[in-house]
């Protein structure tokens, strides 16, 4: 079936184009989302120095130093500065091993509607051939744009980019996978897994709609006062540990 469309940059994805191309966005627990019990335990040193009140500055190792830093710059909500705190979260978590590398403002693209549009990550890991996680900014801080269509648009143009490096290393192409996706608002991480299929990324590209729903499972993560958590972020020192546990369960799904 036709629908009323046009071809539109990552970016500028709302809700109206999920709902075209049948994608909806399911809210389930840690259980669900995670595949676990309970979360995971922080047991590495450089993690658990992280679940302290803020030491004085002379008190602080580096990575103290660092973390405490990007917090509080990234608490303004500047784009930039939540991209910095991102990028150093996953670096500290070690989101960038075994060789793989983190990225910022990644350009990517992918066919809508026959023509080529644009879409950019805010921050991503990326390992020789595919790209892996994707980080996207909750601009509703500021505008009230809702991030999650722009999310789920760079998952559709990371799946086309990974299937073309693998055309050109000439290696089996993907006929589905699941990203993991990160929406932060501001020190406020939600995240996500969005199954992308050949079939979903023919549909955009041709402007049809799928025979299949595509379902997004969304996961905030439990902290105490949920209600706050856009505001407060990992600033609380009660948010902090269930955010890098949700992290640290994460890293599970990263996978080539």
């Amino acid at each position: 079936m036709d629908i009323i469309t046009s071809a539109k940059s990552g970016s500028y994805w709302t809700d109206n184009e999920l709902e075209a191309f049948k994608i909806e966005v399911e809210i389930v627990d840690v259980a669900h989302f995670f595949c676990v019990t309970d979360l995971p335990e922080i047991d590495l040193p450089e993690l658990r120095e992280l679940l302290v009140e803020t030491p004085l500055v002379d008190q602080q190792s580096d990575d103290q130093f660092h973390f405490f830093r990007y917090l509080k710059d990234a608490h303004t909500g500047e784009e930039s500065m939540v991209d910095d705190f991102a990028a150093f979260i996953l670096r500290l978590l070690s989101f960038d091993k075994p060789r793989r590398v983190i990225h910022t403002r990644k350009e990517l693209s992918f066919v809508m509607f026959g023509d080529a549009v644009d879409a950019k990550t805010d921050v991503c890991v990326v390992s020789d051939l595919d790209l892996l996680l994707l980080v996207q900014e909750d601009k509703r801080v500021d505008n009230f744009v809702n991030g999650v269509p722009q999310l789920v648009a760079e998952a559709i143009a990371a799946f086309s980019r990974n299937n073309l490096m693998r055309d050109n290393a000439g290696t089996a192409r993907l006929k589905k996978k699941v990203f993991p996706g990160i929406l932060m608002a501001g020190t406020a991480p939600t995240f996500f897994l969005i199954p992308v299929t050949e079939e979903l990324v023919s549909c955009i590209a041709k402007g049809i709609q799928p025979a299949h729903t595509t379902t997004v499972k969304r996961c905030i993560p439990p902290v105490p006062n949920v209600v706050d958590y856009r505001k407060d972020g990992m600033v609380p020192l009660e948010n902090r540990k269930i955010v890098l546990q949700c992290f640290e369960a994460l890293k599970a799904f990263v996978v080539d």
